[in-house]
């Protein structure tokens, strides 16, 4: 299995939905995806009814809670509430910049997020397409595209028949000094024992 070298780290839940394959689905797509936490707020899922689509068994190796209503919310200190929705001044899902440290948030196809959550959320984006798409397959195209921007991966090559070129070294080494040895360390090891 290949490392997939992502920075910062993410949440993904769900609100109001009650289709309980749905949100078993978006859960095993968050643990595939390397979620550091996931979340439902005021779903009627069944756990066990999900398990038929979360076949990872996600909560048992991600963290899961479950809020009954939107105040009961918490997040950790600086992670970023990002509503997925359909809206007209949403920012369309390839022009937006996923924060570091994010907790993304999806709804229901029909009724969509609620008006309360859209108003604490600090970004809403939106997947453009021409209808609302699963939950857990709009849940896979927000954290794929986190991916691309947040992992480190070769560019594409030109072609399509071309083959990527091999992803090069961080730059990261053992440390560099501008002496050989600092003096603080110098006189360090000359008192040791």
């Amino acid at each position: 299995m290949a490392d997939t070298r992502v920075r910062g780290y993410f949440g993904i839940g769900a609100e109001g939905v009650s289709k309980s394959a749905n949100v078993g689905a978006l859960l095993r797509t968050a643990h595939g995806f390397g979620a550091a936490f996931c979340f439902t707020i005021g779903t009627g899922w069944d756990s066990r009814a999900a398990r038929h689509a979360d076949t990872a068994d996600t909560p048992l190796h991600v963290p899961m809670w479950r809020y009954p209503d939107l105040d009961a919310l918490s997040l950790p200190q600086g992670c970023v509430l990002v509503g997925v929705e359909r809206l007209e001044d949403a920012t369309d899902l390839p022009s937006f910049r996923h924060p570091l440290n994010a907790a993304y948030v999806l709804g229901p196809e029909r009724a969509g997020l609620s008006p309360a959550l859209l108003a604490r959320c600090q970004h809403v984006v939106r997947i453009p397409t021409r209808f609302s798409l699963n939950l857990a397959v709009a849940g896979a195209l927000v954290l794929y595209d986190r991916l691309l921007q947040h992992g480190r991966f070769a560019d594409r090559p030109v072609g399509s028949m071309a083959t990527p070129d091999p992803l090069g070294p961080t730059g990261h080494g053992p440390p560099r000094f501008r002496r050989t040895i600092p003096d603080w360390m110098a006189h360090a090891d000359a008192k040791k024992p």
